[in-house]
């Protein structure tokens, strides 16, 4: 019996060709076979397949070292029969063609990287150049009296941006959510119960100002706090526990207001609020500038500082642009939606403060449909509904622009359905665009 150990080894010679073959797949030709391997005993047809591959490669680096040694294009040894030089016609024929297509392609591309710049441009800052757009017609439409603009004047200008301080302060706390991939439809309840708590708290407990605002600030930071944690925690979609938070958001304040409004008035008696309370309502700088809006400017300044200096505004985006690979980086996911929803529900309460002192009264049924408009000047701020990318800048230009909106349409006596009309046009308007926007 033969030992396998004792079997002959096969040749150089006895090999097939196929592993000839793989040895030219990995880019060897014949040539780099060293002889003890190929020996003279190959099969031809493992001889042609190594044959088969190409060699142009190894004639081109030949061709290059030659030029390299020699300038005249001969190789050290002389003119090369196997690995000719490229001679000066065919170098300036391929130069000539190679500059013919550089520069046949240049112009084309530089006209599009330029067009797709002014595109880009124009898409983002799209709130702005509507809010520009919005502006001039208001001044071109707007009704005159003894030649005056009703819409320039001061007094108007004023109300405008006081109307939607309220708004804008709850669609900054709405952007932090869209820019999650999320949703709150709660923040008008919650606008209500803070103004119910304000005005219960005043008149009706004789707080004073300072405890009562703080006290109102943090229902709003836990209500919103609550609702983050069962999006984050229990996974259910925020459009569903936003809704549930509104219901009971608007049962809370109903119940604690025994479903009826309380009036706010001012002094030091017994069911009066604090004179402190009433300065949250007037104007400054000469009567020019109301107070809400100076609330309504240092919330969005802080926003737009905190998205773009601090770590959590990277984990905001991340996580609004892809959960998963959020998670995965080492993100902390749970935590980042918890306080966004608290964000959300502080500046409503926030707002719902701003919207006591204006109307001197909180009522539970303050705040209804809040919440659609501020979803409304965060999506015409450019803010993808997707999540992951959108600014606070432009949730502000669009809240500016649903008031100059609403303001001219109040002066030229538009029918009020027209006016839902109007606004739901231009909502869709800026939702298409953002379906437009090239990615970036």
């Amino acid at each position: 019996m033969t030992n396998p150990q004792d079997a002959p080894t096969p040749s150089s010679a006895q090999r097939p060709a196929d592993q000839l073959a793989s040895a030219d797949a990995a880019g060897r030709t014949v040539a780099d076979v060293p002889a003890a391997q190929t020996g003279a005993e190959q099969p031809e047809d493992a001889v042609a397949s190594a044959g088969a591959a190409p060699q142009y490669p190894v004639v081109e680096a030949a061709s290059a070292e030659a030029a390299a040694e020699q300038p005249d294009g001969r190789s050290a040894d002389g003119p090369s029969a196997t690995a000719p030089s490229l001679s000066p016609t065919s170098a300036s024929t391929r130069a000539a063609s190679s500059s013919t297509a550089v520069g046949v392609g240049t112009a084309p591309t530089a006209v599009a990287e330029k067009s797709g710049g002014v595109v880009a441009t124009l898409f983002r800052f799209q709130s702005v150049f509507g809010l520009l757009a919005v502006f001039v017609a208001a001044i071109i439409f707007s009704p005159r009296r003894d030649g005056e603009i009703l819409f320039v004047s001061a007094d108007n200008l004023a109300n405008v941006v006081r109307a939607v301080s309220e708004i804008g302060i709850i669609a900054v706390g709405m952007t932090f959510v869209i820019l999650l991939g999320g949703i709150d439809l709660s923040v008008g309840a919650v606008l209500g119960l803070a103004a119910v708590g304000s005005a219960v708290l005043m008149v009706e407990s004789g707080w004073g100002f300072l405890p009562s605002v703080v006290v109102v600030l943090a229902i709003g930071l836990v209500f919103g706090a609550l609702q983050g944690m069962a999006t984050a925690m229990i996974g259910i979609q925020s459009f569903i526990v936003t809704l549930a938070g509104l219901q009971i958001a608007r049962g809370l304040a109903r119940i604690w207001s025994d479903g009826q409004g309380v009036a706010i008035a001012y002094g030091n008696g017994p069911h009066e609020a604090p004179d402190s309370f009433a300065i949250l309502g007037e104007r400054t700088f000469g009567g020019l500038v109301p107070i809400p809006v100076l609330i309504f400017a240092v919330v969005a300044i802080a926003a737009v500082v905190f998205l773009r200096v601090s770590a959590f505004s990277r984990h905001l985006y991340a996580v609004g642009g892809n959960e998963k690979a959020a998670r995965l980086s080492g993100v902390p996911v749970i935590r980042v939606k918890i306080a966004v929803f608290a964000i959300c529900g502080l500046l409503a309460s926030l707002a719902g403060i701003v919207h006591a002192v204006q109307l001197n009264q909180g009522s539970p049924n303050d705040g209804i449909g809040y919440e659609l408009d501020a979803i409304a000047a965060v999506v015409i701020g450019g803010t993808s509904l997707a999540g992951g990318r959108g600014s606070v800048a432009g949730t502000v230009a669009g809240a500016l622009l649903l008031g100059v909106l609403n303001n001219i349409l109040a002066l030229n006596n538009i029918d009020s359905n027209i006016q839902l009309l109007i606004k739901g046009l231009v909502i869709v308007a800026a939702a298409a665009l953002q379906r437009l926007r090239p990615a970036s």
